[in-house]
């Protein structure tokens, strides 16, 4: 009930005066304060709605990404103009996503799930201009947003992106941040977004962890001989870990995988200078990054079953403490 009704209820029960003089005026008053309660709040909903298969719409997203392609980061003011969009989003503001989106050529679209029938709200270019390849994210609609899954190096990591995708179909309560170019493309490692705070992936992330959002960000490696691990396990830039992290590295460990642990050795590739991960330490969110090896990521494999079971426990032992 608004304020405006608030202050008409309390003075009616204060003054008899008014209630016998002018009882039409009141009823009519409350009638229309009643009627503003039923409402549905319309600047939650995105006025762009579609019905979608949400994993071909993400993998046929991807599969242009190029390796030569060009890239151009979003600017300081374009950044901020995001944060603040991504901002109103998570706070159920819709409409002023919308405004704040729209000078940076990206939109705001309510997508319904046709193999699960859940809601998603996609932050999308809605042209091909620059802003095609600041990436994705995609929002649970149905349930407070509790936990994301970030995958910096879609194709060029390859099936990672794969494996955000099926995290965020299978389980309640999630958001998927996308970088939306192969990690070589501009050069100079310009489109890196691990490694740099300059991209519009970077700035989502951000939104998510001042919120108190935890994160697990996907990665792949490559077999080598320096590397005798199906998973390397890190929270980045924090060298301990918390009782999610630990489970997910032991229920990996029992299905068969072969885990490091970097909170209690040294390990390849551990993150340690993931920009993400800083961050996260900064803003006290949670931060898991995950490398994997080709055939722990890999769609179909028994042993990206176990990954994607793994990490199924991770996000559900987030949905649990929020």
């Amino acid at each position: 009930m608004s304020l405006k009704c608030d202050r008409l209820i309390t003075v009616t029960g204060r003054s008899r005066f008014l209630r016998i003089f002018v009882p039409v005026g009141l009823l009519l008053a409350l009638v229309g304060c009643q009627a503003d309660t039923s409402q549905a709040p319309e600047d939650t909903v995105p006025r762009a709605r579609e019905l979608v298969d949400l994993r071909s719409r993400i993998l046929g997203y991807t599969a242009k990404f190029r390796a030569d392609a060009p890239y151009s980061p979003p600017g300081k003011a374009q950044r901020a103009r995001l944060a603040k969009a991504v901002g109103s989003l998570l706070s159920g503001d819709a409409q002023e996503a919308e405004r704040q989106l729209a000078p940076l050529g990206l939109g705001l679209t309510r997508l319904t799930d046709t193999d699960s029938g859940r809601r998603y709200d996609e932050i999308a270019a809605t042209g091909p201009g620059e802003s095609a390849r600041w990436g994705r994210v995609y929002l649970n609609a149905d349930s407070t947003v509790r936990w994301n899954v970030q995958v910096p190096h879609p194709v060029a990591d390859r099936d990672t992106e794969d494996l955000g995708v099926r995290l965020l179909e299978q389980n309640p309560g999630g958001a998927l941040v996308l970088a939306g170019t192969h990690r070589r493309a501009g050069g100079n490692g310009a489109a890196d977004v691990s490694h740099r705070e300059d991209s519009a992936f970077h700035t989502v992330v951000v939104e998510l962890q001042k919120r108190g959002v935890p994160g697990v960000q996907l990665h792949g490696f490559t077999d080598s001989s320096d590397r005798p691990y199906d998973a390397v396990v890190s929270t980045g830039a924090v060298e301990t870990a918390s009782a999610e992290v630990v489970a997910l590295a032991d229920r990996m460990d029992d299905d068969g995988l072969r885990v490091c642990r970097a909170w209690v050795a040294r390990c390849p590739l551990e993150g340690r200078s993931n920009v993400q991960g800083r961050s996260a330490e900064r803003n006290h969110a949670g931060f898991v990054h995950l490398e994997l090896a080709r055939h722990a990521r890999a769609d179909g494999g028994r042993d990206t079953e176990e990954t994607a079971e793994a990490l199924a426990g991770l996000v559900a032992s987030w949905n649990a403490r929020r």
